[in-house]
């Protein structure tokens, strides 16, 4: 019989407005982000995960192996996992090399040196070593408590907002390493965020809480076809495009990406590293109200991205005056915003070709 590649989660914790009700199969793999506004449930969820909060009749197996039942409960110690919180508290009295060490000296699994350096080499702390938690920044201190999660050799990965305390600029940053982290490592992650930037940048799976109840939990791709979904997790609707780096027109600061067939001009990421070229896969995120519909292709215009698409459907916005318009692009389906009376001076309906206009630098990666 093979082995469960699942993770089997059943609690029922009463909180101070709401209860936790969750009942899910998540998998065992990837990265799972757990999303929702403040005081959704979250937290507590991840803590359930990790054992630090045992409520009686949860139930738990992390993949084939029980860590919670009737009458059995695994400590958090014994749990193969690594937690890391919004607050890196690292010790102040140990420098960069030291909270490693005291990282790996807390668990009986053996973590080879050539583990430890794969690990600071994933994360760029070679030369942050010598260094104390006081000379560090603050994205800096959130890759070294990374790092000392990783010295316990977890099967799991558990991050609470990890990024929360950081600007955009260290955020971009460390989403860089968590992905590099993800890609080598291959270890699963219950990632808890309410940013959809870091949601869509990171996450496989999603799993949607509110006041402690599921809205929605499944595989990213899917379920971000699902207006509902979209709209749980951000105020303005988008797509999420997945495709391949083709070509890179770096002396004009351009990259093209293959996505369903067609191709998207967005600008050059130097952050993009050689062995994605052609290989690893990109993710865009296309919001509606940087779509605009041409009847027809538009000619000496400075948008890049020019597209051909057939009208899906016509939605009224809740705003009052604008509407969605649904466009079919090579399987690809995208969402453009346009005022209502653009809708109809164009006499756009259901089942007509138009011409999908994209701002290359609207275009978010």
């Amino acid at each position: 019989m093979s082995k469960s590649t699942s993770i089997k989660a059943c609690f029922n914790v009463p909180l101070a407005n709401f209860e936790l009700q969750v009942d899910l199969t998540l998998p065992g793999s990837g990265v799972t982000a757990v999303f929702g506004k403040s005081g959704s449930g979250k937290t507590t969820f991840l803590r359930c995960l990790a054992g630090l909060h045992h409520e009686a009749g949860g139930q738990l197996s992390f993949c084939g192996e029980v860590w919670q039942s009737d009458g059995y409960f695994l400590p958090t110690y014994k749990r193969p996992l690594g937690y890391v919180f919004q607050d890196a508290s690292l010790f102040p009295h140990l420098n960069v090399t030291g909270n490693l060490e005291y990282g790996r000296k807390r668990t009986s699994a053996s973590i080879q040196e050539t583990e430890l350096n794969e690990v600071i080499r994933i994360l760029n702390l070679e030369h942050l070593l010598n260094r104390w938690p006081d000379q560090l920044s603050g994205g800096e201190k959130q890759r070294v408590a990374i790092a000392r999660a990783l010295m316990l050799k977890p099967k799991l990965l558990l991050m609470d907002e990890p990024l929360a305390s950081l600007d955009q600029e260290r955020k971009h940053e460390i989403l860089g390493y968590l992905e590099n982290l993800q890609s080598e490592l291959k270890i699963p992650m219950f990632y808890v965020t309410h940013s959809t930037d870091e949601v869509t940048r990171l996450a496989n799976h999603l799993l949607v809480l509110d006041e402690g109840k599921i809205i929605a939990n499944g595989e990213l791709k899917l379920l971000l076809g699902n207006p509902f979904v979209v709209k749980a997790i951000s105020d303005e609707p988008f797509t999420l495009l997945f495709g391949k780096i083709c070509n890179e027109q770096k002396e004009q600061h351009l990259t093209e990406i293959e996505v369903q067939g067609g191709l998207l001009r967005v600008p050059h990421q130097t952050a993009y590293k050689d062995e994605v070229f052609g290989k690893g896969e990109v993710r865009l995120r296309l919001y509606a109200k940087d779509i605009s519909i041409s009847l027809i292709r538009p000619t000496q215009t400075s948008i890049l991205n020019i597209i051909e698409c057939t009208i899906t459907d016509i939605a009224p916005t809740q705003s009052g005056g604008q509407c969605l318009v649904g466009l079919a692009w090579n399987g690809a389906t995208l969402i453009a915003r346009i005022t209502s009376f653009s809708c109809s001076e164009l006499g756009l309906t259901s089942g007509m070709v138009v011409f999908a206009q994209i701002k290359a630098v609207s275009v978010i990666q």
